[in-house]
């Protein structure tokens, strides 16, 4: 939430040959809708997850669909949607196709008078990938190549990305993963790509009102993208396989100043179907963002 001026700044900015510069906005608009996930994204699991880290655990299902909606405030005027259908392919392990698509709403042509004139200006970033994961060695492993499209108004750029994700419990309770995200240049400086790392601790675990408690602490890193990493701590209680609650909150870096953003989140579980509702805290009063998605396993 702390990029956003530099966000809409950058955006202003780019000229139409500026590829790069507008390939880095479209990575910041989907660290926009990232402000909602109440744990590292290196450790998010479900359908949808894939975006974040391809190295999903196997969970037994034959076939997953995910879908999820991102809505920030109104000052913020940015919406998206993530979509995930991921199948078991026998020895070859899962997988699947994501979907996704985030924009700016309301940016209007405006001349000597702050009257808007013509039509909205379209800003957006779109992506289309291709994913595959399997358990290798007790290790987790995913890949996901993508086709990423970043447009504001009449200048648009493409790109391909191929991203790579681990995850293993290297100890009872202790699980660590890391991916790459929006890859495409050998660069350890690049603001259209980021690094995440996370581990993952169970803290307690043992009855409670009748079912199988578990508390789990996490600790998450976003870095490799040419400022100040991001830095997240947060705690996770589960109940049964019924209810999930999630707490995290983010030390962001940024291009200037860096600044602190809590997030929290509940999943239910009722059959088949996975529901998830999330929302971040919001800061400088600019009010929430929020997220709801919705999984379905078929075995």
């Amino acid at each position: 939430m702390q990029r956003i001026a530099v966000l809409l700044v950058g955006l202003a900015a780019i000229p139409g040959g500026s590829g790069t510069a507008q390939q880095a906005a479209g990575t910041a608009l989907w660290r926009l809708a990232a402000t909602t996930l109440p744990l590292p994204p290196a450790l998010a699991t479900g359908t949808a997850a894939v975006f974040w880290n391809p190295a999903q655990i196997e969970d037994g299902a034959r076939t997953q669909l995910g879908i999820e909606g991102i809505q920030t405030p109104a000052a913020i005027g940015a919406s998206g949607m993530l979509a995930a259908v991921r199948v078991r392919a026998g020895a070859v392990g899962q997988i699947g196709f994501v979907y996704g698509h985030v924009g700016l709403s309301d940016l209007t042509r405006t001349g000597d008078s702050p009257d808007p004139i013509g039509s909205a200006v379209p800003a957006y970033t779109s992506a289309l990938g291709v994913t595959w994961s399997r358990p290798v060695a007790g290790t987790a492993i995913g890949a996901m190549l993508g086709y990423h499209e970043t447009r504001l108004d009449a200048s648009r750029v493409t790109r391909w990305t191929l991203d790579v994700g681990v995850s293993r419990s290297i100890a009872p309770g202790l699980r660590i993963a890391a991916a790459t995200h929006f890859f495409s240049a050998l660069s350890a400086s690049d603001p259209a790509q980021d690094v995440y790392a996370g581990v993952e601790y169970r803290l307690w675990q043992g009855p409670l009102w009748g079912d199988h408690a578990v508390v789990r602490g996490r600790y998450g890193l976003a870095f490799g993208h040419g400022f100040a990493a991001d830095h997240q701590v947060g705690a996770g209680f589960e109940l049964g396989r019924v209810l999930a609650l999630d707490v995290g909150v983010t030390r962001e870096g940024s291009y200037g100043t860096e600044g602190w953003r809590p997030a929290a989140g509940v999943r239910v579980t009722i059959g088949k179907y996975r529901v998830t509702l999330a929302r971040d805290a919001g800061v400088n009063q600019l009010g929430s963002a929020y997220r709801v998605g919705v999984d379905a396993r078929f075995k």
